[in-house]
């Protein structure tokens, strides 16, 4: 499989990554479904990560999100890296549903996320914009040094809507794409998910330690650890 791969790779010029938690395992930021991951050590993480739980338990919901969710000391592993250098040599797109900034760490430059990013916070009130060393260095809930209000991580959040903007750039770059590799993701979490059926190119791929229910409408599966199998590809124009 990592030979077909290869070929799709030299012969795609638009290629489209869509990524997931997987991606960025390598980079010591744990996944969320996996036999290990955070939903199997957290008791109630999609509730205590939802819209309500930031509404009405704020104070809690930033007690989880700061020991939880943040780890600003992460970095980018070879599999961004390999996306990154890849834009020197073919038209290159990343969709993740990742919060963690690591494709643009990288390099990547035309990167959507669909879930909102740690790294951009906002005051809910005047929209002034923080970062995350803000939210690091405070305690409790973070508020607004302008005007008092809460801040909230501009991270798309279990009952919120995404960004329409972000979703049209995705499906477009998805639609218009030869090649579309599925990466570190278990195809689970709706309505991002569901943006791979607008694929209308040659080869579907998908690269993920476990099975998905993905897998018999791809043309190249791979279960293998990410930065392995990217370890094998080589970039050519």
């Amino acid at each position: 499989m990592i030979n077909k791969l290869q070929e799709a790779l030299d012969h795609a010029n638009k290629i489209v990554f869509f990524s997931g938690a997987g991606m960025s395992t390598a980079s010591g930021i744990p996944d969320f479904r996996s036999a290990t991951g955070l939903y199997k050590n957290v008791y109630r993480a999609e509730e205590m990560l939802s819209h309500t739980f930031y509404e009405y338990k704020t104070e809690d919901f930033f007690e989880f999100y700061r020991e939880k969710m943040l780890y600003p000391d992460a970095k980018p592993n070879y599999a961004h890296e390999f996306m990154a250098k890849l834009q020197d040599h073919k038209d290159v797109t990343v969709v993740t549903q990742n919060i963690d900034g690591l494709h643009q760490a990288a390099g990547s430059k035309k990167v959507y996320e669909l879930h909102g990013s740690v790294l951009r916070n906002y005051c809910s009130r005047c929209g002034k914009f923080f970062d995350l060393n803000y939210i690091m260095n405070t305690t409790g809930v973070p508020k607004c040094d302008h005007c008092g209000a809460t801040i909230k991580p501009d991270v798309v959040l279990y009952e919120e809507g995404l960004d329409e903007d972000v979703i049209t750039g995705a499906v477009r770059a998805i639609a218009s794409a030869d090649l579309l590799v599925v990466c570190g993701t278990s195809l689970v979490v709706y309505p991002a998910a569901s943006f791979i059926r607008y694929f209308r190119g040659d080869t579907l791929a998908i690269i993920n330690r476990d099975a998905t229910s993905y897998d018999s409408q791809c043309d190249i599966v791979i279960h293998d650890d990410l930065v392995k199998t990217f370890k094998e590809l080589k970039i050519r124009d």
